[in-house]
């Protein structure tokens, strides 16, 4: 099982990133897609979350009307397009995949960086 978060790095405050999360070793439309993130100092947050079949998102209050998730079932990746960035956002990213029900599962990747600075 892996999920690997491509897509950080550094840009200007206003900027953008698009973020992946690429899944392989389990079936991917059976889980719910989350983005969570974590600045210095701070507890791990959850920051976007999509249903499996993609047909529910939730926002944090946060990141609300700036950040869309999104996934693409066919190719097992999940998705965070990122806008009018803040410096509040810096932290590492992290996608994190969750089955409900009879036989739960959850599996997390290894981050990636997100820095937001002029």
């Amino acid at each position: 099982v892996q999920l690997v978060e491509s897509g950080g790095g550094l840009v200007q405050p206003g900027g953008s990133l698009r973020l992946s999360c690429a899944a392989s070793g389990f079936t991917f439309s059976e889980y719910v897609m989350n983005w969570y993130r974590q600045a210095p100092g701070k507890e791990r947050e959850l920051v976007a979350a999509i249903s499996s079949a993609g047909a529910t998102t939730n926002y944090s209050d946060l990141v609300k009307g700036r950040f869309t998730i999104s996934r693409d079932n066919a190719k097992n990746t999940a998705y965070l397009q990122m806008d009018s960035l803040e410096p509040e956002d810096t932290a590492m990213y992290y996608c994190n995949a969750r089955r409900y029900g009879f036989r739960p599962r959850e599996y997390w990747g290894q981050g990636t960086q997100v820095t937001i600075s002029s």
